[in-house]
Order: structure tokens, then sequence, then C-alpha cells
């Protein structure tokens, strides 16, 4: 029987329970990670002695205190705090034999030895080394304030924020219709009178009933000024991004006021736009943005970790890669992932290839 080394036992049991399928909430891979090899260093301050100390025996495999003290060792406080009580700890213990039994089960059918195994092996040995490598960045406390504030003044204009106007729309079908209730909606007098002419005109709520406040009708949420990617909102066409904007067009819209026009979203739709809020430019101040700066920070240092091992790794095992092999290479034939119906029905008409994408109603908010 195949027996792994041990700092290869929980990567191989974590495989061996996503491909039986028996993984769940209760088995954690860093929960169930072995002891340390032979570096001297044992968990929990045990002696050799004491770490080699047998706990369970499953087959010819023993799991030892120093296996045990390390899946403890390694969970986070509060997981540890859940196995206090000997019949917890026991349970813990009963999690370790299941794992060890799947593994030596899988090794008997001959599933270790299976490529899709192998593949998702050498993928959780990747993860356990890029989180080796990512040990040696620091996290966001671990800048100094004069490092934050130096990378706050070399990026000053990523602090900058522009307009974002807050959009709500009643939309129709129908051009002259749209010209008609745009006179209408010119004599309203508040944003509730407002919600109750997109409650009953507005093509939105044809299929669907409207949830919230009435002045809340027809809102799409936040957009920045076309151009700027970080107000894009998919819920506002372009037409009435820069219809709120006031870009190529004489009206100038502020808050609570509607657009003086009926805005075509190209799309054979038209749209009477209103502008509900004004969340006026600014620049973001050093305090604001500490925080996000210094996660960012420790971000950019995770991935120069990972990109210096990438280059020691290549410098060590010579990478080659055959092109011509490559061009030769072809994608899989769509038949492969039609429904066995469509498969099997050679009447059938071709599946659509490309289904319409959906997408769900969210406001963007910004930092």
């Amino acid at each position: 029987m195949l027996r792994l080394k041990p700092t290869q036992t929980s990567a191989f049991a974590v495989v061996v329970l996503a491909v039986l399928a028996f993984s769940s909430a209760g088995c954690r891979e860093k929960a169930l990670q072995p002891a340390p090899g032979d570096t001297g260093v044992y968990p929990a301050g045990l002696s050799p002695k004491q770490a080699s100390m047998v706990l369970a025996k499953v087959g010819d495999y023993s799991i030892t205190l120093g296996e045990y003290a390390a899946a403890l060792e390694r969970m986070d406080s509060f997981d540890r705090g859940r196995y206090v009580s000997q019949e917890r700890r026991r349970e813990l213990l009963d999690e370790m034999i299941k794992v060890e039994l799947l593994a030596q089960e899988a090794e008997r059918r001959g599933i270790d030895k299976e490529p899709a195994t192998q593949e998702a092996l050498r993928l959780v040995l990747r993860d356990a080394l890029l989180r080796d490598a990512r040990k040696k960045a620091r996290g966001p406390a671990d800048f100094t304030d004069e490092e934050v504030r130096a990378y706050y003044n070399a990026n000053r204009e990523q602090y900058l924020e522009p307009e974002r106007r807050r959009v709500s729309h009643l939309v129709v079908k129908d051009r002259s219709k749209a010209e008609q209730l745009l006179v209408q909606a010119r004599s309203l007098g508040d944003i509730e009178a407002w919600g109750r002419l997109v409650l009953e005109h507005s093509e939105e709520y044809k299929t669907k009933k409207h949830a919230g406040p009435v002045e809340t009708a027809g809102d799409l949420g936040f957009v920045g000024p076309p151009g700027d990617s970080r107000g894009a909102n998919p819920r506002v066409p372009e037409p009435l991004r820069s219809a709120v904007f006031h870009v190529g067009v004489p009206e100038a819209a502020e808050e609570s006021q509607i657009v003086n026009r009926v805005v075509d979203d190209g799309l054979g739709m038209f749209h009477l736009v209103r502008v509900v809020g004004v969340t006026k430019a600014h620049a973001r101040s050093f305090e604001e943005s500490e925080r996000s700066i210094r996660i960012k920070m420790a971000e950019q240092e995770v991935l120069a970790s990972e990109q210096n091992l990438e280059v020691e790794l290549r410098k060590r095992h010579p990478v080659t890669i055959d092109d011509a092999a490559l061009a030769e290479a072809k994608t899989p034939d769509k038949k492969l992932f039609a429904p066995p119906s469509q498969q099997n029905d050679s009447s059938a008409g071709s599946p659509n290839p490309h289904p319409q994408d959906t997408h769900e109603d969210h406001d963007h908010d910004h930092d």
C-alpha cells in the first residue's frame, strides 16, 4: 500500500475526501494537517517521546499525539476553543480516523493513481507552498505610518473621488408616450409624486411589484461621469449616464431635477431620467484612506512574494514550451456539453451556445 510522507498525508486526505464526495464542514484541511517532520520542533511543547505516543491505529498507520496536537495548534483560537472537553477532543480524533480510513480505501481502489486525483493533489500542494511564501509578507498593521503616508502622497490621484449622481428613471416603449409623460413629470412637486408616476407607467413595473417606499421607484443607483471606470453602473446605460452629467446636451441635471428631454437608450426603449441625489467630488484625506492603503500594500507584498517564488522556481526547474504542439491543441466538441436529449436526437436544432446574460439588480456603492 502506498504510504505518503507525513507532510503529504493531509493534502492527500483532502483529495480523497473531495473525490469520494465525503468532505464536510467537520473535516477541515487546516485542522487535519499532521505534525511536522523531524525538525526537532514539536507542537504544544511536547517532547519527542510524547509526540510519538500513538493515540489510534488505522490499519498499519498510527495517529500520534504529535499529529493530534498539531491539528489543534493549527486551528484558529475560535475553533480550538471548541475542543476543550474530553468528548469534543474525541470527536476530533474520530475525524482524523475517518480521513485516514478514506485515504486507505482510496489507495486500495487505485483512486490515488487517477489523473484527476493527481491533478487535485498538485493543486493542494501548490496552495500549501503559496501559503508558506505568503508568510514572508507583512500584514496591514505591520507597515509604519511613514510608509503608508508615503504611498498616499505618491498616489494621490487614486484618492480623488469624482462627483457621483443617483439616477431614477421611467422607461416606456413609445417615444410619443415618453414625451407626454415628460410634460407631466415636469409639473410634479416632489419625489413621491415622481415615484407614483413611475409605478403607474414604467415598463419596469409591468411584470414585477415594487417592494420599497414609493419614492424609490425607478431607482438605478449611483453613477459617475462618463469615462470614470470606478463610477460605472451596469444598470445605467451610457445614454442615461451622459444625460445626467449633461454631456453633449444643453440641460444641466442637478439634484431633484428631471433631465429636460426623453433619452433614447439605443435599444428601443425611451427614458425619463431624474437625478435624485448628488455626491460632490472630493479628495479623500489620508485618514479616510489609511485603512484601504494598508490593505493594498499588504496585498502587493503577498503578490510580490508569490512572484519571487515563481522566479526562483523557474531558475531551479527550467521550463520549456512546445509551441508547435500547443498549436495542435483542439477545443472540445461543443456537442459533448449538450444535454443528453440533444446529443441523442439528431433532428434537434443546435442549442444556443450564448444564452442571454442575466444581471442582478443592485446599487454600486463607492468608498
